[in-house]
């Protein structure tokens, strides 16, 4: 796809001048005049590093996908056709990829691609778990339900993860702000007192010598623990790149005390969400969990999951591997095992999905609600440290004084 500018005028005749994207120049003609302007100049745009859009991860927003899922639905309950959905939402919407995604489409639909088909070509966008239950939809003629059914899936996804962030957010921001200032203190505010406490010869307490020693290694040897931080750092992110080292790590993230209900709850939420959803679309259950273990980050849910498959294929139960397993609690074994038995797979897994949701929302409550004064407490204890250490001595430099 290349990159165009052009000089073009509308009904009106006010001149517009613009950028936009097409695979060739006949393409950019057709489209300026689809939007009723009259081309005056068109040429491309060599790319290059300094005028080439740059995008890490899913270049749309989740809140822009699920706005998409729930009007799309929305239009094709009302009437619409998908191709005439599709050109109202490419007006609508404001993210340029996605109106540009929209674009090619609804192009691919007018020539009798699918519409799962169509959206498949632009995976950066739409996730495989969505292009599947769009494809389930057309297949069942549920297409508007789907479309809404993703929208609620998407959103729930949406604010777990919100939650468990400003739950990790708070005290990561806390602790980065204390290192801060105790290396202020330590750099610019101790050194200040050392030559005041030599020149009185004052007898100095232990606190004030550990405060004082601290404060030497950091001022002489700044550099040096510098390149040991970032040698540590560069160590952990080469040593994870390791398959084993990173099952390790999810399996510690689950471990960790106070934070790893949390991380174990909200894996939990989105194992159970994904495969409701997927299975209330019609999704073959094995399918279901392929498609599942795409979307859950932590490596020890993931590799049970993919046991969980595997022990399907072979004719035994799905629950099987996870039951007795420490990341799998008893009431998602038992219920997965009841859906199982009973035909009912889909709502009890629905069930659970709501049951953690609703457990993560209230954790991280409660974690914020504990983590934060603990936290104030920490703070003052390690700045109220270095501080008492600089006045002790000075009480006894000021008594000599009298």
């Amino acid at each position: 796809m290349a990159s165009f500018k052009y000089v073009a005028a509308n009904y009106s005749g006010s001149t517009i001048k613009g950028k936009m994207e097409a695979f060739n120049e006949d393409q950019a003609r057709k489209m300026l005049k689809d939007d009723g302007l009259k081309v005056e100049t068109l040429h491309r745009v060599e790319e290059s590093i300094w005028n080439k859009d740059l995008h890490i991860g899913n270049p749309v927003k989740n809140q822009d996908l699920v706005a998409f899922l729930q009007q799309f639905g929305a239009l094709l309950r009302a009437g619409l056709t998908v191709v005439e959905s599709l050109s109202i939402l490419r007006e609508q919407t404001s993210n340029k990829e996605l109106t540009k995604a929209l674009y090619y489409i609804e192009i691919d639909m007018r020539q009798g691609t699918s519409l799962a088909k169509a959206m498949g070509k632009h995976s950066r966008i739409f996730p495989t778990i969505l292009i599947n239950m769009v494809h389930s939809g057309e297949a069942s003629g549920t297409l508007d339900e789907t479309l809404v059914s993703l929208g609620t899936y998407y959103n729930k996804q949406h604010k777990t993860k919100q939650k468990v962030k400003s739950a990790l957010a708070y005290p990561i921001t806390v602790v980065i702000v204390a290192i801060f200032v105790v290396i202020f203190l330590m750099l610019y505010v101790v050194p200040q007192f050392v030559d005041m406490f030599a020149q009185f010869d004052a007898e100095l307490p232990m606190i004030t010598k550990f405060v004082l020693a601290v404060s030497n290694i950091i001022t002489n040897y700044w550099l040096l623990l510098l390149l040991i931080t970032l040698g540590i750092i560069l160590g952990v992110v080469m040593i994870y790149q390791k398959e084993q080292a990173r099952v390790k790590f999810d399996e510690w993230a689950l471990k960790v005390p106070i934070f790893g209900k949390l991380v174990q709850k909200s894996n939990l939420a989105k194992m159970t969400r994904s495969l409701s959803s997927l299975l209330y679309n019609s999704v073959p259950i094995i399918q279901a969990i392929q498609l599942t273990e795409e979307t859950i980050k932590n490596r020890v849910i993931k590799h049970k999951l993919i046991e969980s498959r595997q022990a399907l294929r072979k004719g035994n139960s799905m629950v099987s591997p996870m039951k007795g397993h420490w990341a799998f609690p008893y009431l998602v074994t038992q219920m997965i095992s009841v859906g199982e038995r009973t035909g009912s797979l889909e709502e009890m897994l629905d069930q659970v999905a709501s049951f953690y949701e609703d457990d993560v929302e209230t954790t991280t409550d409660q974690l914020k609600s504990l983590i934060e004064p603990l936290l104030i407490i920490t703070l003052s204890i390690i700045v109220g440290t270095i501080v008492l250490a600089i006045i002790v001595p000075m009480f006894e430099i000021f008594n000599q004084v009298n």
